[in-house]
């Protein structure tokens, strides 16, 4: 059972233009540290970033209210995308998730349920 769904698309090339060592403030209000850290981790960072970017976007959507991209985190077990909240909404929400990215996209849906 779901209460709510969200997708989202991202272009890679958006964040690929604004470098992380230019501008690591742009990247710090939208992910956490440890988020960035695990970007910075691959040859091609951009296209993470535009993935937890567009997960993020999926997962306000899902929920429909107001909540900010720094209360949320994707994390990943298992190869699998997790999504964890902060902040007010903590413990409120169920997610799956689900992200892909290719073709110079980064596209990411995700499942709420609402626990409360």
């Amino acid at each position: 059972m779901t209460d709510g769904i969200g997708v989202d698309i991202v272009e890679i090339c958006r964040f690929k233009k604004i470098k992380y060592n230019a501008r690591p403030s742009f990247y710090k209000k939208l992910f956490k540290q440890n988020e960035i850290d695990y970007c910075l981790k691959f040859k091609n960072p951009y296209e993470h970033f535009a993935g937890k970017f567009a997960l993020k976007e999926s997962v306000k959507k899902s929920i429909n209210e107001d909540i900010s991209f720094s209360d949320i985190e994707i994390t990943y077990s298992d190869s699998k995308p997790q999504v964890v909240i902060f902040g007010n909404h903590k413990n409120k929400y169920k997610f799956l998730a689900s992200l892909t990215h290719d073709a110079g996209v980064a596209i990411g849906v995700v499942i709420s349920k609402k626990l409360l």
